[in-house]
């Protein structure tokens, strides 16, 4: 048996009485040309009796009892039954709505009691398309780690015919991600000596995170790049998500993307987010709710050095920054400046004090954005307004058994505080973006995606492109 990282054990924990907590990817594919009549059905039906060896992560469920001591840790399931994790759905003609009908999915929790993850293949799309809808609780494997296990499915070669579905076990792959030996739980002494040394090992920790959090006071009392704790404006995007979801998604050319910044000197990623920024501009101020202030993100952030930082033992440093959106700027190229700064600030701190000092800043703002909304609190101010992940993709066109995957389109997770996610990645010369939000807070989240053209096309024109 093999514990559950506590982060993990508390999403599972507590799941019951919050939102679920899944992410998930849409695949949108083209039948290959030998394709005949059935194609989606003969996949289906296939699907349920393959003899393939399923990915490890995925014949795993969470479990706790006596004999684990009341511990959560992870069982492997001894029988696997596909037809529980394969799902079959199909896209009423001419009145379904494909993001509908995702967002449908999505909202579905996982049963608890198996391996947390579904595989849906869906059928009716325009021009005989399919889709794929993988769906995978977020203790079982985040959605890096998620798009990893996509990519591990998919091919480069359009004859190839001999690939495993995409949840199987890629045993040619090398797997960064893959799950450690097994071990028996450890004794009470070990637990023991674990929380010793890391009670030890963190006064120097505390110590940059009372540091850090003084300079990021000051900071932002002089500079408009750093955002002081618990100052973004409250909008409907920090209010409850309610049990259903609204998904919509797109995709445009990278080339857009990479003349904006190539003119600039930016990179990539502040385009994507000075892009996202103005859509939600938009839309905030076509429902007459944009505040006053700035909105707030939040970045992942990751800075690869020489220097191993004593709280990472991979020597890959990985934080998060909140950075302001300038949305309260009209200017696309200043919000673009300003969102630019900002990271490179972002970066140069995550580097200097460490990635648990980081993250650790973050605690008072992830807990006051998740926990206003559930008291009767005035709200007027919070932690920050929306996650921004932009996730590394694959940078050719790729191929399952034949069939083209046209879009890869991800797809993160909310909860209460945080009713609005945005995630994106590249694909080949293409860039996706992915809305998630629950139903009741954004039912017209279809908007972002009109908003999401007409801010690039601002961010292009004020640049002079």
């Amino acid at each position: 048996m093999k514990r559950l990282d506590p982060l993990d054990a508390a999403m599972v924990a507590v799941e019951p009485m919050s939102q679920p907590q899944h992410v998930g990817a849409v695949l949108v594919l083209s039948p290959p040309d030998d394709a005949g009549p059935g194609y989606v059905d003969q996949l289906y039906r296939e699907a349920l009796a393959a003899t393939h060896a399923i990915d490890p992560r995925l014949r795993r469920y969470a479990y706790r009892g006596r004999d684990t001591r009341g511990m959560w840790v992870w069982r492997d399931a001894e029988n696997l039954d596909l037809a529980q994790h394969v799902k079959r759905a199909t896209l009423a003609a001419d009145t379904g709505d494909f993001w509908q009908l995702i967002g449908e999915l999505y909202a579905e929790r996982l049963d608890r009691s198996l391996p947390m993850w579904t595989f849906h293949i869906i059928d009716g799309l325009d021009d005989g398309r399919f889709a794929f809808f993988v769906k995978v609780h977020h203790a079982v494997m985040d959605g890096v780690a998620g798009f990893r296990m996509i990519a591990d499915g998919l091919s480069a070669d359009p004859a190839r015919r001999d690939m495993p579905p995409i949840y199987g076990a890629h045993q040619d792959e090398a797997r960064a991600e893959s799950i450690p030996p097994r071990n028996q739980l450890p004794n009470p002494i070990s637990v023991v000596r674990s929380l010793i040394n890391a009670a030890t090992s963190s006064a120097a920790l505390v110590e940059k995170v009372v540091g850090a959090e003084i300079t990021n006071v000051i900071a932002s009392l002089t500079t408009d790049t750093t955002v002081a704790p618990v100052t973004a404006p409250f909008t409907r995007f920090n209010g409850r998500t309610g049990d259903a979801r609204s998904v919509a998604a797109a995709s445009w050319p990278r080339s857009r993307i990479r003349s904006v910044q190539d003119k600039t000197g930016v990179t990539s990623n502040d385009v994507v987010v000075a892009v996202v920024a103005g859509a939600l501009r938009h839309w905030l101020r076509k429902h007459d709710e944009l505040p006053e202030h700035s909105l707030v993100a939040l970045c992942p952030i990751t800075v690869r050095g020489h220097v191993r930082d004593e709280d990472d033992e991979h020597g890959n440093m990985f934080g998060a920054w909140l950075c302001p959106l300038g949305t309260d700027q009209d200017d696309a190229a200043h919000r673009l400046d300003l969102i630019h700064r900002s990271m490179v600030e972002g970066k140069h701190q995550v580097a200097s004090r460490g990635s648990g000092a980081s993250l650790l800043l973050l605690v008072p703002t992830q807990v006051t954005t998740v926990l206003l909304p559930k008291t009767p609190l005035p709200k007027v101010r919070t932690g920050y307004n929306v996650p921004i992940s932009n996730v590394p993709g694959l940078r050719s066109e790729m191929y399952w058994n034949g069939a083209h995957v046209e879009d890869i389109f991800p797809i993160g997770t909310v909860f209460d505080g945080l009713a609005l996610t945005v995630t994106v990645c590249s694909y080949a010369d293409r860039i996706s973006f992915g809305f998630l939000a629950g139903r009741d807070v954004l039912p017209e989240i279809d908007e972002l995606i009109d908003l999401t053209e007409q801010s690039l096309a601002e961010v292009e024109a004020a640049v002079g492109q």
